[in-house]
């Protein structure tokens, strides 16, 4: 069920921000790409499909079945021959050459990276990846709606997100918020950021994809709620309230996805931003 979830949180992801790489002008510049916690791998064999220029994509999973499971999907798409997909654990190491890397992506870190990985895990983006190379990072506020099922779960979320360290503040943009002063304060230069607001109402294509993320983040997720949060008795009928609620033709729920992106400072640039004491 968590593989189906990230299949379809995948494909709602690239489909809502209107592609693999929207924000980037000059992607003919990436010759190599690394894309950290690729999952299924759907958003880096796409990256392949649409831009032939790409020579090297590499995806890297803590989890064996993903990792698997992406290598087939590769094979599939025919686009193995270039998409190799590894299992690393990023919060370790990256094994990897310094200055190997045009573009370091990474989306969805929420799942898997707490708010003290952060440091160490952006210095070693900037490791794998050549000055002047880009860093991009996607991520998502928790989504809000007029039904009242859904906010009573979404809260559960959030709040067990950040007791367990994932978000910054128990808000619903507890992570997405910081994510511009997290690439500053960590070395990276010309951080920009793309704003994709999305509007889900019932009988569209998007609202399919989000109603089905949403089902199966009610299973998935449980666990993880047990584990940081107290679950109501009537977690199930809470679910299935949202569900119901979801289907009424008044339904509309948004989510605003945000992406931010820096590039790799020279080591001449980090040199004068140390002497002059330059800490963004």
């Amino acid at each position: 069920e968590e593989l189906a979830r990230l299949q379809v949180l995948d494909a709602m992801l690239t489909a809502d921000m209107g592609g693999v790489l929207p924000e980037q002008p000059d992607s003919a510049a990436f010759a190599r790409v690394l894309d950290v916690g690729c999952g299924t791998g759907g958003w880096l064999i796409e990256v392949a499909k649409s831009y032939p220029s790409v020579k090297v994509l590499i995806g890297i999973d803590i989890s064996q079945t993903f990792v698997e499971y992406a290598r087939t999907q590769a094979e599939a798409a025919q686009v193995s021959d270039r998409v190799e997909f590894q299992v690393m654990d990023a919060l370790r190491m990256l094994e990897f050459p310094r200055n190997f890397f045009d573009l370091v992506n990474q989306r969805g870190g929420m799942s898997w990276l707490r708010t003290w990985d952060w440091r160490k895990l952006l210095e070693e983006y900037q490791r794998v990846c050549r000055p002047g190379g880009v860093i991009r990072i996607v991520e998502g506020a928790w989504w809000e709606s007029n039904s009242p099922a859904l906010e009573c779960h979404s809260k559960l979320f959030i709040q067990a997100l950040h007791r367990a360290g994932y978000f910054f503040t128990p808000t619903n943009d507890g992570l997405s918020s910081k994510l511009v002063h997290l690439l500053q304060q960590h070395g990276l230069r010309q951080v920009q950021t793309k704003l994709s607001p999305r509007t889900y109402r019932p009988g569209t294509p998007e609202w399919q994809r989000f109603a089905e993320n949403v089902r199966l983040t009610f299973r998935t997720g449980l666990p993880f709620l047990h584990k940081w949060t107290r679950v109501p008795e009537d977690y199930e009928q809470i679910c299935g309230q949202a569900l119901s609620e979801m289907q009424q033709p008044n339904f509309v729920a948004t989510w605003n996805l945000l992406t931010a992106w820096g590039t790799v400072p020279s080591r001449r640039e980090r040199s004068a931003g140390t002497l002059w004491g330059d800490r963004s």
